[in-house]
Formats: C-alpha cells, structure tokens, sequence
C-alpha cells in the first residue's frame, strides 16, 4: 500500500526530466555562416535566425527553413535563331545571392527561384539574339550578357534576389552551319596563301630581271670602254714596202697589207 505513493511520485519525477529534456534540447538551435532561419510561430512567420546559437519556445516556435546567403550559380541554354536565320544555342551562366536584408521576400515570394531566372533568361536571349546576325553573335555576346542581367537585376530583386552577373559561356550553331563556317575560313586561308605565294613569285620574277638589266648595262659598259684598244690595235696602216714590212717595228706593232 507504501508503495504506490512512491511510485506515483516517480512518475512524476520522469515527466517533469522529460519536460526538462525537451525544453532544453528543443529550445536551443545553431544556424550555420552564411545561412539564416525562418521561424514561425504556430504557422505565422516570427522572425529571422542569423548564425550562431539562437533560442526559441519549444513546440510553440519552429525553424522551418534555412536560407542559403552564398553566391550560387545557374545555367541556362537557350536555343534560339539569328537574323541570317541560323539556329544557336547560347548558353547563360547566371550568378545569384539573396540580399541578407530581403531574406523574407526571397522565401515567401517565390517557391523556387531557379524556374523563374531560367524563364527570364529565355525572353531576353529570344530578344536580343534574333537582331543579330550570327557573327555579330559571337562579337556582341557580351552585350547580350549585359542585357541579361539587366533585366534580371530589375526582376529579381522584387523578390530579393541580387543577380551579380552574367555571362555568356558558349555559342553553338548547328553542326552544318561549323561545317560551312569551316571550310569557308579554310578556302579563305587557301586563297590567302596562293595571293601571297603570286606576290612571292612577282618579288622573285621582279628581282631576277632587275639583276639581269644590271648584268646587261655592266657588259655594255665593258664594251665601250674596250672598244678604243680595239679599234686601236686592229687600226690597218698604209701599204708598206717590204724592206719596211721586214723591219723590226713593223712586224711587232702593226698589220699591214704588203
């Protein structure tokens, strides 16, 4: 009969060291860096947790979702035509954070934000890409970047988001348009190198009849000035008469018709 008072007491005992527990244990939290916590209060938002040890009331206060402050990035890939009518595929590299100040709207607003950034790139990149042509594409992929995030910076940020850039990381034509495109550039390096292996050959043919007219303006020099010694040793004398012909200085210096 002693005994059930007893019993009944520790009963007691282990409800209020359970209560204890729980209330210990649940009303503690730790939210990582870089992170916050959305608490509700019986379903109704509270407030936001910042990193560190936090407290709530337990069963009452609930931590439903932990907000991500990183820089995350999304990629996009957009298949559209350019004004030459060549089907592209341009791929969008999208870089994204929540403002810490508009954690709130960036949870409350939007379930998921990456169906509503990728949406926004496919409208301006089908903006903007159909008013160039395909080689303009290539030369003005950063302005096509630049109106991406322009118009997501204007979006997003409703909904308390901050897009920090944009880039374009690929361009991909249709695998016939990089067959043309291919061999167009490889007929335009075969003709450039066939124009300058002509200009080659002219500077040769140019330099060997300019050596040759130096050849021939030399010989012709050459000419003149021997020809006085010629004339004067092939100079025929008067006929002479034969004791003359016999003499020593005649049969040495000159001809003579005797």
């Amino acid at each position: 009969m002693n005994s059930s008072p007893d019993v009944l007491v520790l009963g007691w005992i282990a409800v209020v060291v359970m209560i204890g527990l729980i209330v210990l244990f649940g009303s503690w939290f730790t939210v990582e860096q870089q992170e916050v916590a959305i608490i509700q209060r019986l379903g109704k938002f509270l407030r936001i947790a910042r990193a560190g040890l936090n407290f709530k009331i337990p069963l009452i206060d609930q931590v439903i979702a932990n907000v991500n402050l990183r820089v995350q990035q999304l990629t996009v890939k957009v298949e559209t035509k350019t004004r030459d009518n060549v089907f592209v595929h341009v791929t969008v590299a999208v870089q994204f954070s929540v403002f810490p100040d508009k954690v709130y709207q960036a949870y409350y607003s939007l379930t998921d934000a990456t169906p509503q950034i990728t949406a926004f790139v496919f409208d301006v990149v089908r903006a903007h890409v159909p008013s160039l042509d395909l080689d303009d594409v290539f030369l003005k992929k950063d302005e096509v970047a630049q109106a991406v995030k322009g118009s997501l910076g204007a979006q997003m940020s409703e909904y308390g988001y901050d897009i920090l850039t944009a880039l374009v990381t690929d361009i991909d034509p249709d695998e016939r348009v990089k067959a043309a495109m291919n061999e167009i550039n490889a007929n335009q390096r075969l003709l450039e190198a066939a124009k300058a292996k002509g200009e080659a050959e002219k500077v040769l043919e140019v330099k060997q009849a300019e050596a040759e007219a130096r050849a021939r303006r030399c010989r012709a020099t050459e000419s003149r000035a021997s020809a006085p010694r010629l004339r004067a040793a092939f100079t025929i004398r008067p006929r002479c008469s034969s004791r003359d012909c016999r003499a020593p200085p005649c049969r040495k210096r000159w001809w003579c018709c005797c």
